[in-house]
């Protein structure tokens, strides 16, 4: 794994005061998740440090000011040792991974290295870091994708898992990304640290990137510069798309009730679409001359690779803790979407 220094923004060690706004670490904040949290945990007042080495995150998805927030560059587990020992926090949310499917079939071993590493890392600093002296309350990020190629509909947290052999890197990200939930679940039972494990399935929404093959991206940039949509296999497996802006206000709510600690919760919508009809709805909507050209599995990612037919979770679990329910439509996050690439563009001409 590469070692970058620490960079700080702000001081280093902030010991709280008696009275003071809540003390919130998120790892991997500047990414499309992560930015999205960080800025409802500044709204509703917290002293947010933000820990993320920008190797798939960007520093602009942040405010470039604002009161209550630390910005650090650097690999988690360097960021951690630097921490002073006197620091504490009062909310942990542990977003820091490797991502998308490009990413983790070009380079296995780092995918499993940065999630499984990176997050006993996060554990073993949660366990102390409490202003009460126990652990912190710590929310792990994981992933759909720890169902592996089970072809039960939909996905409830207490299914069984299905992998493909360990010859096939496509499941050694399932595989890391469940470790990791078993770390936050013995943590939390034998260690005294409060945990909250949220998988999530399909998000979408303004500054996500298609570099890692993430689809919905991938389709509205090339429906806005009239290029063909690349639609993998035969279109027909389904996704459901949830906006990153109701997974944001989410999370902080599964974190705050003492209810959902050692639980596992499906975060995402459970309404699918056809990766195909996905594809005809971004153009509908932003009105491109763009079509569709279907690309088999095995040139895009390789001989070898298998992908699932459908994947859509069971949002019982979560409706029941907190009252869960997505609320923007799949066309307004499109065109939301759309709106950041354009922004984008503009800022990147007048560069």
């Amino acid at each position: 794994m590469t070692t970058r220094s620490v960079r700080q923004e702000s001081p280093g060690e902030l010991t709280p005061a008696p009275g003071s706004p809540r003390r919130t670490l998120v790892s991997g904040g500047a990414g499309f998740i992560g930015s999205h949290l960080v800025e409802r945990l500044l709204a509703r007042g917290d002293s947010v440090t933000v820990v993320d080495n920008l190797s798939t995150g960007s520093r602009v998805n942040l405010p470039a000011t604002a009161p209550g927030l630390r910005f650090i560059e650097a690999d988690l587990r360097e960021a951690l040792a630097v921490l002073g020992k006197g620091e504490v926090f009062d909310e942990i949310y542990h977003l820091a991974a490797a991502v998308g499917v490009k990413l983790v079939v070009e380079d296995p071993a780092r995918a499993i290295e940065v999630n499984v590493e990176q997050t006993a890392a996060m554990l073993r600093f949660a366990q102390h870091r409490s202003p009460t002296g126990g652990g912190v309350p710590t929310l792990i990020a994981s992933s759909s994708e720890v169902y592996g190629k089970s072809s039960k509909d939909p996905f409830c947290e207490d299914d069984d898992a299905v992998y493909g052999p360990t010859t096939v890197p496509r499941w050694s990200y399932a595989c890391s990304k469940a470790i990791d939930e078993y770390l936050a679940l013995a943590y939390h039972k034998d260690r005294g640290v409060p945990t909250v494990v949220c998988r999530f399935f399909n998000t979408i929404g303004p500054r996500q990137v298609g570099d890692y093959g993430m689809v919905v991206p991938r389709f509205v940039e090339a429906a806005l510069a009239g290029r063909d949509l690349v639609v993998h296999g035969d279109g027909a497996q389904s996704r459901c798309f949830c906006d990153v802006r109701d997974v944001a206000d989410v999370l902080p709510r599964l974190l705050e009730d003492e209810r959902c600690r050692g639980r596992v919760f499906n975060v995402g919508s459970d309404r699918p679409i056809s990766v195909l009809a996905l594809a005809e709805l971004v153009v509908g909507v932003l009105g491109s001359s763009s079509r569709a050209r279907f690309v088999p599995y095995s040139e895009a990612f390789g001989a070898g690779f298998e992908d699932l037919r459908q994947r859509r979770p069971d949002l019982s679990r979560v409706r029941a803790a907190v009252g869960f329910e997505p609320k923007i439509g799949l066309e307004k996050t499109v065109r939301d979407v759309a709106a950041a690439i354009r922004s984008s563009d503009r800022e990147g001409a007048r560069s």
